[in-house]
């Protein structure tokens, strides 16, 4: 892998030093999990986009945890999480809630008329209903989340698998054009 695209991945050093990771270190010696293979690296970026989109938090542990269990690249696999981060998590949730109610054919409760309410009973739906929106979301966003995730993973996987076997194809093709001369 060409030096420029190295640099966006972390280092052994700084993931055995991260403290959300250091639980890790003493199983992260094994050399595959480090080699930048087609295999490993279109593995540990698909890992690390599918825990990046379904899971808000603890995104990385996980991605380097099954990264590590499935022998996948680690750096590929971390530095693949950060698809989230605070400029495309919104548009991505949102996204993956219109696809999960697209799914579930779960449709919005109608909002009630606001004026016609007591002000006893705006207050009370007031304090309830953060709550209540929160627990109307669950099943869309998580069923959203999980189609999505598994498919940018699956489509993740696939084109970098082609692109790596196409740019392997045209040096073989350039070297074998350059001996011919």
């Amino acid at each position: 892998m060409s030096p420029r695209f190295r640099r966006f991945f972390p280092s052994r050093e700084s993931i055995h030093n991260n403290r959300w990771l250091r639980w890790l270190a003493p199983h992260l010696t094994h050399p595959r999990l480090w080699h930048f293979s087609r295999r490993g690296v279109a593995m540990g970026v698909a890992l690390g986009v599918f825990f990046g989109l379904l899971i808000p938090i603890a995104q990385i542990p996980f991605a380097a945890g099954t990264a590590m269990l499935l022998r996948a690249n680690v750096p590929a696999a971390i530095g693949s999480t950060l698809v989230t981060n605070p400029v495309t998590f919104a548009p991505i949730y949102y996204g993956a809630y219109q696809i999960g109610r697209w799914v579930t054919g779960e449709t919005l409760a109608s909002e009630p008329n606001l004026p016609a309410m007591s002000s006893e009973k705006l207050m009370r739906r007031a304090e309830a209903d953060p709550w209540a929106r929160l627990t109307n979301l669950g099943k869309p966003l998580l069923v959203g989340l999980a189609i999505v995730s598994t498919t940018m993973g699956l489509l993740v996987y696939a084109l970098i698998s082609l692109f790596w076997r196409w740019r392997v194809i045209a040096k073989r093709r350039r070297r074998i054009g350059g001996d011919r001369s």
